[in-house]
């Protein structure tokens, strides 16, 4: 029997409250444990906010978007926080150990936090699938089925317009959801961080389809930098860890390649509706499987460690593996979809 903690951090995400229900669930029927929730991430655990989980609080929640326990930015190690306060919070609560789920930031934090002798157990969580030592992340299933449906809508007004249509979608370093979609909405162009591209090159991409009777279709990630930019293309200044607020990349390109191929173009940005609302039938699975794997792995003494998807089997990986690079589309996948441009 032990007494978990468990926090939601970063962004939302679809399957985050799957987690949690497997978490609370596999503790109570398995070891007989007792389950806190910190609430709005990192925040509620420095300030001791928390919720008593148990299974009443769990039920019916695995088909909901967001997470039952909110999430926020905060950084354990900001001006109000540091280890001293993290294992103040400990504490007070009689905890045994935490499972943190999170993003790089947020799993990055769980790390320094074991290494400094906390219980930390990481889940992954990104729906941009850029974690390493995981093969797949919860919550990339669904935005990638959103996208697609949002990006076969636009195809039909474009065509009934004849116009470029550019989708733009989440991956600030990575181009997994506009690899995926991209392919599967047929798109005459997938433009990825990995992979600058000239404007020259997208116009040849944009005329090919438009020269045989189609209408062309760009798929672009907000991270995308075209050659001739050199810097991320962002209006909205910087986040809570200085980074720029990307966004836009789309609406900025569509005048350039209009100017470039004489076809008029639009652009929609997807925007946040790529991780809002019900999960998927794979990200609910998934994050039920992370979610009992990390109790076991507390049961198992195995801290300081990340539950993580190998083919189809959950596995454990030390933090410092799934923190040490970002996951990014290798080349040989980029190939592949190349194949259909233009």
């Amino acid at each position: 029997m032990a007494r978990l903690g468990i926090l939601t951090s970063g962004g939302d995400c679809p399957g985050l409250n799957a987690v949690i229900r497997s978490v609370v669930l596999r503790g109570l029927r398995r070891y007989g444990d007792e389950v806190v929730g910190f609430l709005d991430g990192w925040r509620g655990l420095l300030d001791r906010d928390t919720m008593v989980l148990d299974w009443r609080a769990v039920r019916g929640i695995t088909k909901l978007g967001g997470t039952i326990l909110g999430t926020s930015r905060t950084s354990p190690f900001g001006p109000s926080g540091g280890i001293e306060r993290v294992e103040a919070t400990i504490r007070s609560l009689e905890l045994d150990a935490l499972v943190v789920v999170g993003g790089e930031g947020t799993l990055t934090a769980a790390k320094m936090l074991h290494e400094a002798g906390i219980a930390v157990v990481g889940v992954p969580k990104t729906i941009d699938n850029d974690l390493s030592a995981t093969d797949y992340s919860f919550g990339f299933d669904t935005a990638v089925g959103i996208a697609t449906e949002a990006i076969d809508r636009l195809k039909t007004t474009g065509e009934s317009h004849h116009r470029c249509m550019i989708a733009e979608v989440m991956g600030r370093h990575a181009g997994w959801i506009a690899l995926h979609a991209g392919m599967a909405t047929s798109a005459h162009a997938i433009l990825i961080p990995e992979q600058p591209t000239s404007l020259d090159e997208i116009s040849k991409w944009v005329l090919s389809p438009a020269e045989r009777g189609r209408t062309p279709l760009i798929v672009v990630a907000e991270g995308f930098v075209p050659s001739e930019m050199g810097a991320h293309y962002h209006e909205r200044g910087l986040d809570a860890f200085n980074r720029p607020r990307l966004g836009g990349i789309g609406e900025a390109m569509a005048p350039m390649i209009e100017e470039r191929t004489g076809i008029e173009t639009r652009a929609t940005t997807l925007g946040y509706i790529q991780r809002g609302g019900v999960p998927s039938a794979f990200d609910r699975v998934l994050a039920t499987r992370l979610g009992m794997a990390a109790v076991d792995a507390v049961h198992a003494e195995a801290l300081g460690s990340m539950v993580a998807l190998r083919g189809t089997d959950i596995v454990l990986v030390p933090l410092t593996e799934a923190v040490g690079a970002l996951k990014t589309v290798p080349q040989n996948r980029y190939d592949e979809a190349s194949t259909l441009f233009g």
